[in-house]
């Protein structure tokens, strides 16, 4: 693919990551974001993080399974560190919103709230993956070390989930869609180096 071609979609895609901060950013200002605004940029923060951390999960079965898309390789570190950015900010509104940067009332709440201990690891476990994003990370730790340390991403990814469901109502079923998506990307991977060894 023609590299004029690429630079164009690298800026769609940070055009598609970045517009819905616009959007929260214009609705906050404007204060229409529901009766709980906390609530409402927590969840959307959240699920920002888990969907483009997914999505990044995906690239490598989908240009295994169809090799004309190997080219796609290439958004994938970006869509990482999209999925990162996501997570401090929804890590923020926790710190900050709930909180109140009162070191206190987080261990508190690590201790009894099991969703905010899953939430923080998984986004403990991204944080290596962004600091070894690097194309120099990657030649100092070496192809197959940096590939094994990026597997993190999938343990991130299924604490992500697990926090999710963690943290709705029993009975709510908005996870499950992207717990679906992750299940499937997590089968795809094995089933896909089976298919092809």
């Amino acid at each position: 693919m023609p590299n004029r071609v690429v630079v164009l979609l690298k800026v769609l895609v940070h055009i598609a990551c970045l517009a819905p901060i616009a959007w929260l950013v214009v609705h906050l200002v404007e204060n229409n974001l529901g009766p709980d605004p906390t609530h409402t940029v927590t969840f959307f923060t959240g699920r920002g993080t888990l969907r483009l951390l997914v999505i990044s999960l995906t690239i490598t079965p989908v240009r295994r399974l169809i090799p004309r898309l190997a080219w796609i390789i290439r958004f994938r570190r970006m869509l990482g560190l999209y999925a990162f950015f996501y997570g401090c900010l929804h890590l923020m509104t926790y710190v900050w919103l709930y909180a109140g940067f009162s070191w206190a009332a987080m261990v508190d709440d690590i201790s009894r709230r099991k969703f905010i201990t899953a939430g923080l690891a998984a986004w403990l476990l991204i944080v290596p993956l962004a600091l070894t994003s690097t194309t120099w990370s990657i030649r100092k730790l070496g192809g197959k070390n940096w590939n094994r340390l990026h597997r993190l991403a999938y343990l991130s990814a299924i604490a992500g989930v697990v926090h999710y469901w963690w943290g709705v109502k029993q009975g709510d079923q908005t996870p499950m869609a992207i717990t679906v998506a992750l299940a499937m990307v997590l089968v795809a991977r094995p089933v896909l180096a089976w298919v092809k060894g």
